[in-house]
């Protein structure tokens, strides 16, 4: 098995974000910390991690982002209080979060972008393929993107990135690829890739999504990568240059994600993504729909 064919065991999430957007709830909350029904949002996307077999997990974090290291931490505290009142189902709740994966921190001391984020992780990954997860795209686990695109990059090598059609309206809010066809459905052969472009500019209305799965090679390029769009390091403009000569760190294909994918970027998506995953818990779903209902009809 070649070097770029390694089996793939280590996932990187970037959490250093100052979540500007969700002021003034995280000016001493981490956005990743913000409850997702009953849970963080960081938890569902180590948890997608882990379903996908990857359970040596980096976290690049920044100040203020110490209740994520303590989420993922024992609370010997509180399951001790637990364990007295035999509250066993709670007890499990708690427990869970600490026993998912083999997690490990990394400070990311300057806010300069995405791809120098990934650039932190390096040093832990080192030269073997890796996948990084963005907190805000939250993937629905009946949907598994992320073992999809482990399997594509096993199989072919290079990097694989995940895409998502949407609106011409809408592409200026992601970054954009340029594909060809490969003749197998869900994926595609990237050519070339755009931050941001505007609609009359973007070479498709294929959006890259939140999860990456990347060949080492990558960090070679990130260190000689100049600041890009926002005056930030760009981690689309380090795939485009793998994109465009393969014989750097192999090709990139993009896997086309058609399934439920739920946006914690911004408030209203956050709330939408709440009502969604609420709606769909057996626990909570029947009597939150028929309030639901009830509240359309009656009260809007």
């Amino acid at each position: 098995m070649s070097e770029s064919h390694q089996r793939i065991s280590k996932a990187v999430i970037p959490a250093a974000g100052l979540g500007t957007r969700f002021l003034p709830a995280t000016k001493a909350t981490p956005k990743e910390m913000l409850p997702v029904v009953d849970k963080p949002a960081i938890q569902y996307v180590v948890e997608e991690a882990v379903a996908a077999g990857l359970s040596d997990v980096l976290m690049v974090t920044g100040r203020n982002k110490r209740p994520l290291e303590d989420h993922f931490d024992r609370n010997y505290e509180l399951e001790e209080a637990l364990s007295r009142k035999g509250d066993a189902e709670r007890l499990a709740k708690v427990q869970e979060s600490s026993d998912l994966a083999t997690m490990h921190y990394v400070r990311q001391g300057d806010p300069k972008g995405l791809g120098h984020a990934v650039l932190c992780a390096a040093p832990h990954v080192g030269e073997q393929p890796f996948a990084v997860l963005l907190g805000d795209d939250l993937i629905d686990p009946r949907d598994p993107l992320l073992s999809r695109m482990v399997d594509v990059q096993e199989r072919e090598g290079g990097s694989v990135i995940a895409l998502m059609e949407v609106e011409p309206s809408q592409i200026h809010l992601y970054g954009c690829a340029a594909v060809e066809s490969t003749g197998e459905g869900d994926i595609v052969r990237v050519t070339g890739l755009v931050e941001k472009p505007e609609a009359s500019e973007a070479p498709s209305n294929y959006a890259i999504i939140g999860r990456y799965v990347l060949d080492p090679a990558v960090f070679e390029i990130l260190r000689k990568t100049e600041p890009g769009r926002g005056g930030e390091i760009q981690l689309t403009d380090a795939l485009q240059l793998l994109a465009a000569d393969e014989k750097i760190g192999g090709p990139v294909h993009g896997v086309v994600f058609k399934g439920r994918r739920y946006d914690t970027g911004d408030r209203g998506d956050y709330l939408r993504a709440i009502v969604r995953l609420a709606c769909e818990r057996e626990d909570l779903g029947p009597d939150f729909r028929a309030w639901l209902r009830r509240y359309v009809t009656e009260e809007m």
